[in-house]
């Protein structure tokens, strides 16, 4: 089996090094880009790259436009990697398809956590289909339709609403969402669920009251009711 290939894009050699390293003894292939204009050369050229790790302050192209780009095509799982801690970008990062967001600086060893994390939950959407409601979610194929027609989820949704349908008529707090969803050890805060889950009630439709508030908690997917 030939190993996952992961797109490290950041303009500071050093740090490209740094995280190359790290990610190569754990036995992944490692590419590097060192501006935006040349990650998306590179991605659009190999097909076959399983994660990116993005950082947004760049020359020629900075991260978010490497990323609005990307996601015109694709869903592959996003990190981004920013000097920046203010919450607005990260709801941005999240808004424009995001699928973890990590400050610098930051560990190796987490980085390299949260890398395996998601591709060991992509990798692990394999074989059946839940039918719900008029929602049908294909994890094999990572595709959901709405009455038959398709609809377009980034990753973090499809993840997002696939434990919703798995855990349908359970009350689930942020807390308990974040942690499977997102991993245990995510950083961030509650309001990254209610960015995601404005986003994807909008995208199901009518089907998006499938998704009951539960003030004060978190939320619940109940069909009918």
């Amino acid at each position: 089996m030939e190993p996952l290939k992961i797109l490290v894009v950041d303009d500071e050699a050093r740090m490209r090094k740094l995280v190359k390293d790290f990610l190569t003894i754990k036995g992944f292939q490692v590419l590097e880009a060192e501006d935006g204009e040349q990650a998306l050369d590179v991605f659009f050229n190999q097909k076959d790259i399983a994660l990116i790790l993005l950082d947004v302050m760049m020359p020629r192209m900075d991260g978010w436009e490497v990323l609005k780009t990307i996601r015109k095509h694709s869903k592959v799982p996003i990190i981004m990697l920013t000097a920046r801690g203010e919450e607005r970008d990260e709801l941005q990062g999240f808004e424009l398809g995001v699928d973890e967001y990590i400050s610098k600086p930051f560990s190796p060893k987490i980085l390299v956590a949260r890398v395996e994390a998601i591709l060991r939950r992509s990798s692990a959407l394999t074989g059946d289909v839940l039918n719900v409601g008029g929602i049908s979610i294909n994890k094999a194929a990572h595709e959901v339709t709405v009455d038959g027609k398709p609809v377009d989820l980034s990753y973090k949704e499809f993840e997002l609403l696939t434990y919703f349908a798995e855990n349908q008529g359970i009350a689930l707090s942020r807390e308990k969402i974040l942690n499977n969803v997102w991993n245990y050890d995510y950083f961030g805060d509650a309001r990254t669920i209610d960015t995601h889950v404005k986003k994807l009630r909008s995208k199901l439709g009518e089907k998006g009251d499938y998704i009951k508030t539960i003030w004060g908690m978190g939320y619940k997917f109940e069909v009918g009711a």
